[in-house]
């Protein structure tokens, strides 16, 4: 990647024309003070890109924004958690709407124009009443403190707010992307669980924005996975407000590089935070493949392996069970060769030619890696040149016991 990037603190306030703020209207209960409403307006209309869950049961805000969003520049994104609006009905739909527009007339500005976000509990119908009073009082509230505290609004489970800002010179013109996002749970390649909103003040056309965040979305949050399982509310969307005045990027025109680079760099980093910081996780383990015979047998390898519940649990114990590791190798569907399959940890020699190394490393060290907060897994499979690398987690009884209540839906 471009080099010219600088990633700094910050959020959705960083670029320039963009203001935050939050409330809290006691969604998912009414006697707590947690922040779980947000706001993120433009001063001006902004050109879009959106990055849907690809679970075909869809929530009503991801339906409803992904309408808007092939009809009009959108300006602001109102989002909730607590409450997912998700198999909800024709009232779930009903209340995303109502959402947007009292958001859009406390705004001045039409009701396609903002998308709609939710996160939370499945199956419950929003306290609407509740949320439509305070979005009113959003347009009022701005400033830095605003823009901290609309990223704790969207956190669920999540134990840390998340945010990041990347700065880059494009053209002679400084251009910055701001980001919040949220995670934590239910997160697999292809997205899950997560919500994350990226503003740039950066000047670039739809068709460039659209493949620009395609691409960084593929190389960052479809390369995350905690737990296997895929949400129904996944949203990634990217604002561009043309404020910093740069000549306007077009595909694979001058600065088209260095802003993908930086937009990447900047998914990267929240995708990152999002599986540091998944339910009760305490590693963060990245799964790199290599020499594999094409890049899909690389995936199907590198998949298999970052999902595998016994390999995970190995991690959290602190083993460096190079026989979990390599039997998931072999059930991944890949084309693989037993006998020429190399596993390293941290780069240290655990398996050579599918058997343990007999030269090398011995199992102390090996131990010692997987005791780390973050390393890497490395597997050779000597078959080729295509690769593929992801990035996951350990399974611990704390995750388990967190989620056999946390989201249990009240019973009436």
């Amino acid at each position: 990647m471009d080099s010219a990037f600088v990633i700094k603190t910050g959020g959705v306030c960083a670029a320039k024309g963009f203001r935050a703020s939050a409330v809290s209207c006691g969604i998912k209960d009414p006697s707590s003070s947690k922040l779980d409403l947000a706001l993120i307006w433009s001063n001006t209309p902004a050109i879009t890109a959106a990055v849907f869950t690809q679970n075909r049961v869809k929530a009503a805000p991801v339906q409803l924004s992904a309408n808007y969003l092939r009809a009009d520049d959108p300006q602001a994104i109102i989002v909730n958690s607590g409450n997912a609006n998700a198999c909800t009905g024709p009232v779930g739909m009903e209340h995303a709407r109502q959402m947007a527009d009292v958001t859009a007339k406390a705004l001045g500005i039409r009701r396609r124009q903002v998308l709609v976000a939710s996160t939370g509990i499945i199956g419950v119908p929003l306290p609407i009443e509740r949320i439509l009073p305070r979005i009113k009082e959003l347009p009022q509230l701005q400033g830095k403190k605003d823009c901290r505290q609309a990223a704790e609004a969207i956190m669920t489970s999540d134990t840390v707010a998340k945010s990041a800002v990347v700065e880059v010179e494009i053209g002679g013109k400084k251009v910055r992307l701001g980001a919040i996002a949220k995670g934590a749970g239910m997160i697999n390649p292809n997205m899950a669980t997560m919500l994350c909103f990226i503003t740039t003040d950066a000047c670039i056309s739809k068709t460039e924005l659209q493949r620009a965040t395609r691409e960084a979305t593929d190389l960052s949050f479809n390369r995350i996975t905690i737990d296997g399982d895929m949400s129904t509310n996944d949203t990634v969307v990217v604002m561009a407000n043309c404020r910093a005045e740069n000549r306007k990027i077009t595909a694979r025109g001058p600065g088209s590089r260095q802003f993908r680079d930086a937009l990447t760099a900047l998914m990267l980093k929240m995708a990152k935070k999002m599986v540091a910081d998944g339910e009760r996780v305490t590693k963060l383990v990245e799964v790199r493949v290599n020499g594999a015979a094409s890049q899909r047998d690389a995936e199907l390898v590198a998949r298999a392996v970052a999902n595998s519940s016994l390999v995970k649990c190995s991690w959290n114990g602190n083993d460096p069970n190079w026989g979990r590791i390599i039997h998931a190798v072999g059930y991944s569907g890949a084309k693989i060769k037993p006998e020429l399959v190399d596993i390293y940890l941290d780069g240290l020699c655990a398996t050579k030619h599918g058997i343990a190394n007999q030269n090398g490393t011995s199992f102390k060290e090996l131990e010692k890696v997987v005791t780390k907060r973050k390393f890497t897994v490395g597997i050779e499979l000597n078959q080729g040149r295509a690769e593929y690398h992801i990035y996951t987690s350990d399974l611990s009884p704390e995750y388990v016991d967190f989620n056999r209540r946390e989201y249990a839906v009240p019973q009436s």
